[in-house]
């Protein structure tokens, strides 16, 4: 069973967990550790509540892309996490 996330997002920020990056292509070649791509995609883990005036359109648990360089990585607990604005979320999965 996962650990409940020991921070809370203030206002219209989330906490997404990164999926992996690609191993391979789909012709099977092995990408190198040097060449591999920051994945878009993402698991929100925790949701703030919202602006005054917008409530939060993403929850805990949906599958999101992202902008490749939004968002600021950190370091929970060795589990590695990226906070984000709401805005800089494209579209739920």
């Amino acid at each position: 069973m996962a650990k409940k996330l020991t921070i809370t997002p203030l206002h219209d920020r989330v906490i997404v967990k990164p999926a992996p990056a690609e191993e391979k292509t789909a012709g099977g070649i092995i990408i190198p550790d040097t060449a591999k791509e920051k994945p878009q995609r993402g698991t929100v883990v925790a949701a703030g509540p919202g602006k005054k005036d917008e409530p939060m359109s993403v929850k805990a648990g949906d599958t999101v892309l992202y902008g490749k360089y939004s968002g600021t990585e950190i370091s929970v607990e060795g589990n590695d996490y990226l906070i984000m604005r709401e805005s800089d979320i494209l579209a739920i999965v």
